[in-house]
């Protein structure tokens, strides 16, 4: 009996740890994302999501770069903006030999204790474009997000001419990018345009949830003459319809056109802004994303270390709380520079 007992048990642990890796590998990428990297040390990378345009050119240029630079990458896995997914997917990774992850949590608060079971095992993380709360990472490749709140402030309010009604379409504010942008924008816009009213609104980087709270923005106050979209990728489109249902959407130079001010950088953006039916946004580096994920992870794996200062690549090493944060160049475009084909909106495939 207790040898039959044992039988059963085994066979049915055996029979969890299979749908739990059926489970996972439904979150996996397809097999051309495997590098070819030889006998370097393996990297585990999740993509964060698959619903905004942004991120899915972070996708492009990863794949590009494992590719051409010979990057020794496990299956990527794709979180789906899942934080309990994300977890599961680094597990795999764990079980099957990384020596280091890129990962890009959307909620920065829940991935604290993956990231000390990380570290407790000796693999290090580097987190693009968010900031975890708490959790010893390696290395954050991201961008001054406050200076984006800053930039979109700066630029409504002097185009508006330091008067009218502002509507934020505002990410998720249990992600460091959401609240560094919306301290930001909030804090410029007090100090320096008091005469703009500002409305902030919440959204959770959901489009359907953006459009909807602007629709009702704009029942209250069909005067708004300006918007601050914190993610073309996901806001840009909702918004863009809702204001052609309104018959809002004038081309900037005609009377009754709404200033918007978006970040991102993505094509679709680009050819809005061509269009004249968004002002400007603020161009996150995609590319420069995927590449430098991609060095600080394969630089951790082999053991070396960096340090706070100027880089060879025109950003800056800072220091934070929980390891070290290298801010990559986010520049303003607008109608005078939208064409420069050193943006990478102008060159993703």
């Amino acid at each position: 009996m207790k040898l039959a007992r044992t039988r059963s048990t085994a066979a049915a642990v055996t029979a969890v740890l299979a749908a739990m890796s059926l489970a996972t590998a439904c979150n996996r990428e397809g097999s051309d994302a495997v590098g070819s990297g030889g006998d370097k040390p393996a990297i585990g990378i999740d993509l964060p999501r698959s619903d905004s345009d942004f991120w899915n050119s972070y996708a492009q240029y990863l794949k590009k770069d494992i590719k051409s630079d010979g990057v020794n990458a496990l299956p990527l896995s794709n979180s789906q903006n899942d934080v309990t997914k994300l977890v599961a997917n680094v597990q795999v990774f764990e079980n099957t030999g990384a020596k280091a992850v890129v990962m890009a949590p959307q909620d920065t608060g829940a991935i604290a204790s993956t990231l000390d079971t990380l570290a407790s095992k000796k693999i290090p993380v580097v987190s693009v474009d968010t900031r975890p709360d708490k959790g010893e990472v390696y290395m954050v490749v991201r961008a001054d997000n406050r200076a984006y709140g800053t930039q979109a402030c700066e630029y409504l309010g002097k185009q508006l001419n330091g008067v009218g009604k502002v509507a934020e379409l505002q990410g998720a504010l249990d992600s460091i990018n959401g609240r560094d942008r919306s301290e930001a924008f909030a804090e410029c816009m007090k100090t320096k345009f008091p005469k703009i009213k500002f409305f902030e609104l919440p959204t959770d980087w959901k489009g359907d949830v953006a459009s909807a709270k602007l629709q009702s923005l704009l029942a209250q106050h069909p005067d708004l003459n300006g918007i601050y979209m914190q993610a073309g990728g996901v806001f840009l489109q909702p918004t863009l319809a809702l204001l052609e249902q309104k018959k809002l959407l004038k081309p900037a130079g005609q009377k009754g056109h709404i200033t918007i001010i978006s970040n991102d950088g993505i094509p679709q953006e680009f050819d809005a802004i061509r269009k004249g039916q968004i002002d400007a946004t603020v161009s996150q580096p995609a590319d420069l994303y995927a590449k430098y994920a991609l060095y600080y992870a394969q630089a951790a794996a082999e053991g070396k270390t960096f340090k706070p200062g100027k880089t060879d690549h025109d950003s800056t090493i800072i220091k934070i709380p929980n390891g070290l944060e290298d801010q990559l160049p986010a520049p303003l475009v607008t109608k005078d520079n939208v064409d420069d084909k050193s943006l990478w909106g102008n060159n993703v495939g």
